[in-house]
C-alpha cells in the first residue's frame, strides 16, 4: 500500500546504509551533546548553558525521530511519523541558531531574529502536523530560508562570535543545502542515505561551531 508523501519502499541495502548513517550520527550526537553540556556548565553563563541545552535537545530529538521514521516500514504509522520527522527539521534549525543568537541578544535585532526564527519554526510544525503531505515544496523553501537567514545577522554577530565559529556555521549550511539535491533526487539509488549523510555532516560541523561558541565565551 502506498501513502501520499511516503513515496517508495527502499530495498534492504538502502535501508542498511541509511540505518548505518543514522546510527553513527545518533551515537556521535549522544556523546557530543553530553560533552557539550558538561563543558557549558564549566565555561558558560546560565543563558548560554540554557541555549546549549536547547540546541542539544533539538539535535537529539531530530536524529532520533529521523532514525525511527526512515527505518519504519511503509504503513499508516510511518505516514504519522512523517509529521514529526518533517516538523523536527524546523525545530533543529531554530535550536541550532539559539546558542549563536543568544551570544548577541542584547542587540535588539538579534533578539528579534531569535524570536522570529522560533516563530517560523512553530509555523512550520503547524503546517507539517495539521496539513501533512501538503505544502512540501514550500516547506523545503522555508527550511532553506530559515537556514540562510543567518546572513542577515553576520554584521551584528561579528563582535560576539569568532571567525572560526562563523566559518563553521557557513560550512555546515553548505552541507545541508547541498544535501537537498539528493533529498529531491528520488530516482537515485541510496538517495536517502546520501541525503542523511549530508545532514549528519552538516550537523557535525554546526556542533563544532556551537562548541567554539561556548569556548569563546570562556575565553572572553
Amino acid at each position: 500500500m502506498e501513502f501520499a508523501g511516503v513515496k517508495r519502499n527502499y530495498d534492504r541495502s538502502e535501508l542498511i546504509a541509511d540505518g548505518i548513517v543514522h546510527g553513527v550520527g545518533l551515537a556521535a550526537a549522544l556523546v557530543g551533546v553530553t560533552a557539550l553540556i558538561f563543558y557549558a556548565m564549566l565555561w558558560s553563563t546560565t543563558g548560554q548553558l540554557a541555549a546549549a541545552a536547547i540546541y542539544g535537545a533539538g539535535l537529539l530529538a531530530t536524529l532520533s525521530i529521523s532514525f525511527l521514521y526512515n527505518l519504519y516500514p511503509v504503513s499508516r504509522t510511518k505516514w504519522f511519523l512523517r509529521r514529526f520527522d518533517h516538523s523536527s527539521i524546523f525545530v533543529l534549525i531554530a535550536a541550532t541558531y539559539t546558542p549563536f543568537l543568544q551570544r548577541g541578544w542584547e542587540d535588539p535585532f538579534l533578539f528579534a531574529m531569535l524570536i522570529g526564527i522560533w516563530a517560523i519554526a512553530a509555523l512550520g510544525v503547524v503546517i507539517k502536523c495539521f496539513f501533512p503531505g501538503r505544502f512540501d515544496r514550500l516547506a523545503i523553501l522555508l527550511y532553506l530560508a530559515m537556514g540562510w537567514s543567518g546572513v542577515l545577522a553576520v554584521g551584528p554577530l561579528l563582535s560576539a562570535l569568532s571567525a572560526t565559529t562563523l566559518v563553521l556555521i557557513l560550512i555546515g549550511g553548505i552541507f545541508y543545502s547541498a544535501g537537498v539535491i539528493f533529498h529531491v533526487w528520488e530516482r537515485l539509488r541510496f538517495q536517502n542515505a546520501i541525503w542523511h549523510a549530508f545532514v549528519v555532516t552538516g550537523a557535525a560541523v554546526h556542533y563544532s561551531a556551537v562548541l567554539t561558541c561556548l569556548s569563546g565565551q570562556a575565553i572572553s
